[in-house]
């Protein structure tokens, strides 16, 4: 008897419930109507924007990447950033793009304005480009570390070095090694440097810093 009762209870609480929440839909009918237009209208809008305002842009701005590209890599470092009034410049792209042609213009842009001697410039390029592809992020890593080691910001210099040897032993490891030793040896930091250049001695005897890196070790050796 108790167990109908409570059954009773609990359909009677369900049937308020239920009715509670078709008065409410009722009662709010038009408001609910209009917010589920305006969430249509939203989606629609994204939809309509990335399909008929982004993806053509990308476009586009891949297509300019392009000339930008083989000016770079033809050495022609001052076309590749400023274009030459008739195509753009890894600078315009960016300027009119933005991330939309791809993240490597600020890589590209970053590594132009090393070579032409903007380093500060090209220090704001850098940071702003990443990828998880592990190479390219020490590549440019190492620039970063170039760009202070010009500025004679060696501290700097030498973090990014750091950074991007250890980031993934690979073919440039040796290489960003030996100029972190080479920016300890700026700071005076001699012992560090020593150790940098044994490092390289230790496991990469047979790339092209390696065959020369004894000279460095005797070279500090013989200061101690």
């Amino acid at each position: 008897m108790a167990q109908n009762k409570q059954q009773e209870a609990q359909q009677e609480q369900v049937a308020t419930t239920v009715s509670g929440v078709e008065e409410f839909f009722k009662k709010n009918q038009k408001w609910i109507e209009w917010a589920l237009i305006a969430l249509v209208v939203i989606i629609f809008g994204i939809f309509a924007y990335n399909r008929w305002v982004v993806t053509p842009a990308r476009q586009e701005a891949q297509e300019q990447m392009y000339q930008a590209e083989q000016s770079f890599r033809n050495n022609d470092f001052e076309t590749a950033l400023n274009g030459d009034g008739n195509v753009l410049g890894f600078k315009d792209i960016i300027d009119s793009y933005g991330k939309r042609a791809g993240k490597s213009v600020y890589l590209y842009a970053g590594l132009c304005n090393l070579q032409l001697g903007n380093n500060e410039e090209a220090v704001s390029y850098l940071k702003k480009y990443s990828t998880k592809d592990k190479i390219m992020q020490g590549r440019a890593w190492c620039a970063m570390g170039d760009a202070y080691s010009n500025m004679q910001d060696y501290t700097s210099a030498l973090n990014w070095y750091k950074k991007a040897a250890a980031l993934e032993e690979n073919a440039y490891t040796a290489s960003y090694l030996f100029k972190a030793a080479l920016v300890s040896e700026e700071l005076g930091d001699k012992a560090g440097a020593l150790k940098l250049y044994k490092e390289i001695e230790d496991k990469y005897p047979q790339t092209l810093e390696g065959y020369d890196i004894q000279k460095y070790i005797s070279r500090i050796e013989n200061q101690q």
